[in-house]
């Protein structure tokens, strides 16, 4: 009767669990069926190097491994000790009364150590939803899978110490983890803050609403601004994850192997910052073994594309689409898989090559025409997509040499919170919108009513600028969240007037 042990496949963020069959039999070759790739057919090498460094046996007869369901493709290296326990239950090595309770995972090296894998979260979220009664991982995973409660999770370092706990010899210490201790208490660890920026009150201003609002930002400006110091702070100032956005967020990680062995559960709002090489599958996600791309790892968070003429055309082009549906669908010719993309975008961008055009004091070198160029690197789609585009320019020495301390991130975030408190009950009965910028034409219609003096204003922005459709209910989103903040239930045209500023390069002082 062939042993079964049970370890654990991951697709997109969900996992699925695999059933490890292994019969010994008469014979002297070793076989892996159950559509392996390369790593897993490759295992069987690495077992039998692990268990004799452990002082056990390999078996000298013909061993056949099925991973069940067959019709799914098993790929890295995270089955190999669920086949090597297999192995050494089917020779009578230790005891398989109780193997079915457990999930087994971890890669195996040469000398019998266990090494770390990918996707321990949503594995642990699956086998609690399987019952079974705990997990045997790795012991770099133990702490990511320990904030699922009501499972055992055992965190292990070599062969010896998985042979010894189901032989009854020796039990690893169980890891446990209280998930919302852990998570209250570093709900407000940012390492930044809005107190250490001199002046660029107004670009604050700005990014307060972005925060309030979800909106997608663009900041254009001169070398040595703070463009990039002011787009590090923005997370500081966004809501506290939720326990639920937390476990989503950590998950997505987890699949993609970004976790460290200290880490359990994710609890401040991610930041990725890709360099500007980056390609259109690194950055949306996918590749023959689909991975989430940064803009999944920014899910929850903030994507900060700095340098954004610099990016390649064709990978700004296929985020236009995730910047609106908020999920990426990877397709292959058998299986699709979707990864949650619900992040805020901020990107930054000199106005010219020099840097300096449009600058209060310093005169641009370029050449005619070269202005319009490096701005038409990025398209009209694109930047339509961007709620708010904001001038950044150089701070002035008085105020660099100020000793004023600026309002903190505690102080801004406070109004957000406020904002997005409104927000959440106005969509209370949506389920997948959650802040303004998240509105579709219709909830603007609807929520975003202006008088006829904001008819009019909205009209000559909108014919003086040539502003597109997808612009003008940009516009009415962000009005709409500064009247939130202004604890407002009519956008009033201030509110309009300063909306419409915020569409700086839509101006015709940006034609070049």
């Amino acid at each position: 009767m062939p042993v079964k042990t049970f370890g654990s496949a991951v697709y997109g963020i969900e996992a699925i669990t695999i059933t490890i069959e292994v019969n010994i039999s008469g014979g002297t070759k070793y076989h892996i069926v159950g559509l392996p790739d390369k790593a897993v057919s490759e295992s069987l090498l690495r077992i039998e190097s692990a268990i004799t460094n452990s002082g056990y046996r390999m078996p000298r007869q013909k061993i056949v491994v099925n991973l069940a369901p067959a019709d799914i493709r098993k790929e890295g290296s995270s089955y190999d000790l669920a086949i090597a326990i297999g192995i050494l239950a089917e020779s009578e090595q230790i005891e398989s009364s109780f193997l079915h309770k457990y999930l087994i995972l971890g890669e195996i090296s040469l000398s019998g150590n266990i090494l770390p894998i990918k996707g321990a979260l949503p594995i642990a979220i699956q086998a609690r939803k399987e019952q079974f009664k705990g997990i045997i991982i790795p012991k770099a995973n133990a702490r990511e899978a320990a904030i699922v409660n009501d499972l055992e999770i055992y965190g292990v370092e070599s062969l010896s110490e998985v042979i010894e706990f189901f032989n009854g010899q020796k039990t690893p210490k169980r890891v446990i983890v209280d998930t919302r201790d852990e998570f209250y208490h570093n709900i407000n660890n940012y390492e930044s803050n809005f107190s250490d920026v001199k002046g660029q009150e107004n670009i604050k201003r700005a990014l307060e609403i972005a925060a309030a609002g979800g909106h997608n930002v663009v900041l254009i400006g001169p070398p040595g601004a703070g463009k990039t110091m002011l787009a590090k702070r923005l997370p500081s100032i966004l809501p506290p994850l939720n326990l639920h956005e937390a476990l989503e967020t950590t998950k997505i990680h987890s699949v993609a192997g970004k976790l460290a062995a200290s880490d359990s559960l994710l609890t401040v709002r991610p930041f990725r910052s890709p360099h500007h090489t980056i390609s259109d599958v690194a950055l949306v996600g996918g590749g023959g073994n689909p991975q989430p791309g940064e803009i999944s790892l920014a899910h929850n968070g903030v994507l900060f594309l700095d340098e954004l003429p610099e990016f390649k055309r064709t990978v700004l082009e296929v985020m236009r689409q995730p910047l609106e549906e908020r999920r990426v669908t990877i397709s292959r010719a058998r299986f699709t898989i979707d990864y949650p993309a619900s992040f805020m975008l901020i990107a930054s961008m000199n106005p010219c090559p020099c840097g300096f055009y449009n600058h209060p004091e310093r005169e641009c070198v370029c050449a005619p025409g070269v202005v319009q160029k490096y701005l038409s690197k990025v398209s009209g789609p694109l930047l339509d997509r961007i709620d708010l585009h904001v001038e950044v320019t150089p701070v002035n020495f008085s105020e660099l040499a100020s000793d004023r301390k600026a309002e903190a991130s505690e102080v801004i975030r406070e109004r957000v919170i406020k904002a997005r408190q409104v927000q959440a009950e106005r969509f209370a009965e949506s389920h997948d919108v959650y802040c303004n910028a998240q509105m579709t034409s219709t909830s603007v219609r609807e929520i975003c009513k202006i008088n006829a003096a904001g008819q009019v204003l909205l009209k000559k922005a909108m014919e003086r600028l040539g502003l597109s459709a997808r612009a003008y209910d940009r516009i009415l989103k962000v009005a709409r969240t500064i009247a939130d903040l202004d604890s407002s239930e009519d956008i009033k045209i201030e509110h309009l007037a300063e909306a419409i500023h915020y569409r700086s390069l839509d101006r015709d002082g940006w034609a070049g």
